[in-house]
């Protein structure tokens, strides 16, 4: 697996009223398997700097590195996953889980076959013929995630890949999600605008102030090996972790 280095990140961009600055001067580390969380008011440039890392935005200054090596566009070895699912109704399952190895041209039998294994491994293999219209919100999520590892990246990006189910729902898909994530052993960056989900979820949180955005806090969140979202929402540090979160970001809102 990958290490990942954003250093010094800035972003402008212009509107109307003239030149606005975004980000300013970001920097972070996440380590092989590493799950990190960002938060920050609404609006402060959360989303902007996983676009950055991805490469679908040139920073005005600064760079991203991949095992210390620079990377420009969009590299392979990142997968990203959006706040919606985007299966396309008129494909099976399997059909949009192998997409993305289509758009690159690596439907090899070896990749196809790898496709086939995951859906197996995460219950979905019964419904690989099935339409997106025929599958929970939650197993809709899980097919997405499917789909973006399927092509084999090393970094996952997740932008409120949640926030678009309902709050039940919500709760499982976290744990369907941190558990694939985690035994897959993938180094994952989530951007969140909930504290909850953030706590329950990662290693690292990183609070950033209003824009333009900077890094104003990174807390470590430490609940042992033998821990899942659900589980760690009844250990007596969540309520700690949250206020010192709520915290600092109230301090910005």
């Amino acid at each position: 697996m990958s290490n990942i280095e954003i250093k010094n990140i800035c972003h402008k961009y212009q509107d109307i009223n003239g030149e606005i600055s975004a980000i300013d001067n970001i920097s972070f580390t996440a380590n092989d398997g590493e799950y990190i969380s960002i938060v920050g008011p609404s609006g402060c440039g959360k989303s902007t700097i996983l676009s950055i890392i991805c490469g679908l935005i040139t920073p005005t200054s600064g760079s991203v590195l991949i095992d210390g090596e620079k990377i420009s566009g969009i590299s392979n070895k990142i997968g990203y996953m959006l706040q919606k699912d985007n299966l396309l109704d008129w494909r099976t399952i399997y059909k949009n889980v192998i997409l993305s190895l289509e758009l690159q041209n690596q439907l090899t039998d070896e990749n196809k076959q790898y496709a086939i294994d995951l859906l197996k491994k995460y219950g979905l293999y019964e419904f690989k013929d099935k339409y997106p219209s025929q599958l929970s919100g939650g197993m809709r999520q899980r097919a997405a995630l499917i789909r973006t590892l399927a092509s084999k990246p090393e970094i996952l990006l997740l932008d409120e890949a949640f926030s678009a189910l309902d709050y039940q729902t919500r709760l499982l898909v976290r744990e369907d999600v941190y558990a694939i994530i985690k035994n897959e052993k993938k180094t994952t960056i989530m951007v969140t605008h909930d504290i909850d989900e953030s706590i329950s979820m990662s290693d690292r949180v990183i609070v950033l102030t209003k824009r333009p955005a900077k890094i104003n806090d990174i807390l470590t969140v430490d609940f042992g090996k033998d821990r899942s979202p659900m589980k760690v929402r009844n250990d007596e540090k969540f309520k700690e972790y949250f206020n010192k979160v709520w915290k600092e970001l109230d301090i910005h809102v």
